[in-house]
């Protein structure tokens, strides 16, 4: 098989037994991505050469000695969310299109320590505020298995790289579904871990209580590595966890779900959930259940309120974490301004696109006086309300089980110009961050237009464990993460 073909755990073997170097495994990727980034335009920046140099000094130190660490010569691919140092940070926004970080997020000196192979930085919707990554600078990425389709957001240039085999593993980011959304779209594994458990420092901020870094891989084995990579306590990150971080692998022993009780919620089968997306994880369930699965109904209640409690948090952090780019420090800085308040009026102008502007305004007006306890303090309120609803049902089930999107990926342009319509893709998956729980999107199906379909699973908060061998029980029953897109 091809090398680009190879799931990371396969590739990590073949290179850990000296079958192969450093530098073929990165010039078979820079091969597949010259046949077909031009297609799917999943990376923002491209680092082959310096990617090669780093091979070739990894293949000269290591010389034969072959015991290394997971992730050592694996060719990655970041969410240009995520500051490498001294390679471009841009958000996909005009605002840092010349921004080069002088540190490494933490996630990526974790990578780093591990001596991993930077590939490139890879599309997102900008500030990754998006479910399309549509809403770039740079224009928008295609899905892999259809072209003419979004891939998902706002991780939708990670997610098609790994679908469309230009990397062997990638990170996201998820604030509202960012992570599971793309990767259902695409066909692929994406893990939101609880919020606490990787480390946000050097994650460009959108909304800082929702912000989480994630995997997104070709299969469950691959995520449970990955996430044992990035895991663990930060100083830097004031919300970091200090918990011990199992080792994720040990969970995908168990080859069944015995003993464990999967809740179904009635609430996320409801008016627009599609047919076939209805279908295919009803199939799933029943698998969960003939691997030994106990499948129990339950209720979330407020399920429905959601998306209005997370479009008013969200901007409203948003709006705050945005404050920032005011042409002064760094990024963008209009030119021929007349005083302070016109640059800082002019950059914002140039530098933002029309989605990033319309969550700004919509934040700073939930934040704005007379209007705070209205909005925002409601909306904590009934925040706290989703919170307890997952933990009733957790003390009557193990995970909880429902579709990651309502619809299979829908057509570039379709939803441009309706954001409500837009914001609805994500209405399976945001109720998961604001209760700060772990999810992860597991390929389940496909519609009869031949676009993948995927199922989430919930687990209790730093539960990863579960959630993993779970997700890869069910994987190991079917053969749709084995499903290859072909780009033409």
């Amino acid at each position: 098989m091809a090398l680009h073909k190879l799931s990371l755990c396969d590739l990590q073997k073949k290179f850990t037994a000296g079958e192969v170097t450093a530098v073929e495994i990165v010039r078979a990727y820079a091969l597949r991505i010259g046949q077909v980034e031009s297609k799917v335009k999943a990376y923002v920046t491209q680092i082959k050469d310096a990617a090669l140099q780093h091979a070739a000094e990894l293949d000269t130190r290591l010389k034969g000695w072959r015991k290394t660490k997971p992730l050592t010569g694996m060719p990655l691919a970041i969410k240009d969310n995520l500051c490498t140092e001294n390679v471009p940070t841009t958000c996909a926004s005009r605002m840092l299109q010349q921004f080069i970080p002088p540190y490494d997020a933490t996630v990526i000196a974790k990578l780093r320590e591990q001596d991993y192979i930077l590939l490139g930085k890879t599309n997102l919707d900008e500030f990754a505020m998006g479910s399309s990554t549509e809403h770039s600078a740079f224009g928008p990425s295609r899905n892999p298995w259809n072209l003419h389709c979004v891939r998902g957001g706002s991780s939708g240039g990670s997610a098609g790289a790994v679908a469309a085999d230009e990397c062997v593993a990638a990170l996201g980011s998820d604030t509202g579904g960012s992570i599971r959304q793309p990767a259902a779209f695409c066909g692929v594994v994406g893990l939101k871990p609880t919020y606490g458990r990787v480390s946000r420092y050097g994650l460009v901020a959108f909304a800082s209580s929702l912000d989480q870094v994630g995997p997104i891989t070709k299969d469950v084995p691959d995520a449970a590595m990955l996430l044992g990579a990035i895991a663990g306590h930060d100083p830097m990150d004031s919300t970091s966890a200090n918990l011990p971080v199992p080792d994720y692998t040990k969970a995908l022993r168990k080859k069944d779900l015995k003993r464990l009780t999967v809740g179904v919620p009635e609430e996320f089968f409801t008016e627009g959930l599609d047919l076939e997306v209805e279908q295919a994880v009803r199939a799933a369930i029943d698998e969960l259940k003939n691997l030994g699965g106990t499948i129990k109904e339950i209720h979330l209640p407020r399920t429905d309120a959601a998306v209005a409690v997370y479009y008013v948090i969200a901007t409203a952090e948003a709006s705050s974490n945005l404050a920032r780019y005011d042409g002064v420090k760094f990024g963008l800085r209009a030119k021929e301004t007349k005083d302070l308040l016109d640059l800082y009026t002019k950059t914002r102008q140039e530098g933002f696109g029309p989605e990033v502007k319309r969550r700004i305004m919509l934040g700073t007006y939930a934040l704005s006086s007379g209007y705070y306890d209205a909005y925002y303090g409601k909306a904590q309120a009934v925040r706290t309300l989703i919170c307890q609803d997952f933990r009733a049902a957790f003390n009557e089930v193990d995970l909880i089980v429902t579709p990651v999107t309502p619809t299979p990926a829908f057509r570039l342009g379709e939803k441009s110009e309706d954001p409500l319509q837009m914001y609805l893709s994500d209405i399976y998956t945001i109720s998961i961050n604001l209760a700060g729980l772990p999810a992860i999107s597991v390929p389940c199906g496909f519609s009869k237009a031949g676009l993948p379909i995927g199922m989430q699973l919930i687990g209790r908060a730093f539960e990863e464990e579960t959630l993993l061998r779970a997700a890869h029980a069910y994987e190991q029953s079917t053969q749709w993460h084995v499903k290859k897109p072909i780009v033409r």
